[in-house]
């Protein structure tokens, strides 16, 4: 029975195909695509001021509220926090990898590989968290720089409007400084992979050719990592735009996209709202992956 059974399948390879796809299909479209259609469904709903009640009558209403001012602002400064965390990640990442491909031993390969996929494997609230103690007003940092006598510097620059706070633990630049560190491992690994694909011959004949180590480096290495790069950056970017966690625990009053839909869908009951902001970033993101894929992004992942 069994040896018929498999005999059917063997000499039906499309069939099996089928078969095995199947059930991630199901699941994906009905959590994933269904909960998207849901979230699209709700956003052309509005919620009456009056009786504080959603009504499910279909109006463009709820999506003018996202031009208004302050929901405006919330986009500008989330966008520019996630492009300020890809960039530094970026800078911070590429020596690193480039490092890792082009110098490092087997041994040294495996104890950085290692070094920076281990965070990944604790709990992301603890690496916040953790975080949080450092970035305190009776943190390390602060603690370090009374040694240093360096103390009236950080006093000052927090005084600065937009990146200071009460202390750096609530202000934009802890949020900054949290984000960098939690998304730097996924822009490290693709660039780390298309570093590693750039054949050796390409770099030792721009060698042969006359070119300084400079000058292969940004004509030769640089826009065939740049994949890597742009991969990477898919990550840190949509990350950093959709997440809530930091910012609460980070931020100031000041809302980001995250924290603004938790608002409005937990405290607010403003489901309709809270769903039309959940688009944004979706618009933002389906525009940034298909210039990713114009890159070649996708072939560093």
């Amino acid at each position: 029975m069994l040896n018929r059974i498999s005999t059917y399948f063997y000499l039906r390879p499309r069939l099996m195909l089928a078969l095995l796809l199947l059930p991630p299909l199901i699941w994906f479209v009905v959590v994933y695509v269904g909960s998207l259609a849901s979230l699209l469904l709700n956003s052309f709903f509005y919620l009456n001021g009056f009786t504080g009640q959603v009504v499910h009558q279909f109006t463009l209403k709820t999506y003018a509220q996202l031009f208004e001012p302050a929901n405006l602002a919330i986009f500008e400064r989330t966008t520019i926090m996630a492009a300020l965390v890809t960039l530094a990640d970026a800078l911070i990442a590429f020596p690193l990898s480039y490092y890792v491909a082009r110098f490092a031993s087997r041994r040294m390969k495996t104890f950085l590989y290692l070094a920076v996929t281990l965070p990944l494997w604790s709990s992301y609230l603890i690496r916040v968290y953790s975080w949080n103690l450092i970035l305190t007003k009776e943190g390390i940092v602060s603690w370090f720089l009374q040694i240093v006598r360096l103390d009236g510097l950080l006093n000052w620059y927090l005084t600065l409007p937009v990146v200071g706070g009460p202390s750096l633990a609530v202000s934009a630049t802890g949020v900054f400084i949290v984000f960098a560190y939690i998304w730097l491992p996924y822009m490290i690994l693709p660039i780390e992979t298309a570093l590693e694909r750039v054949p050796k011959s390409l770099v030792e004949a721009s060698g042969d050719l006359g070119a300084r180590p400079n000058e292969t480096f940004r004509n030769v290495i640089l826009p065939l990592a740049l994949p890597g790069v742009v991969a990477g950056s898919i990550f840190t970017f949509s990350l950093t735009l959709g997440d809530f966690i930091v910012p609460t625990l980070f931020g100031n009053s000041s809302y980001f996209i995250g924290t603004a839909v938790l608002s409005y869908q937990g405290t607010s009951g403003n489901i309709p709202l809270a769903a039309a902001f959940t688009m944004g970033p979706i618009a933002i993101m389906i525009v940034y992956l298909l210039i990713a894929r114009r890159l070649g992004a996708f072939d560093a992942l």
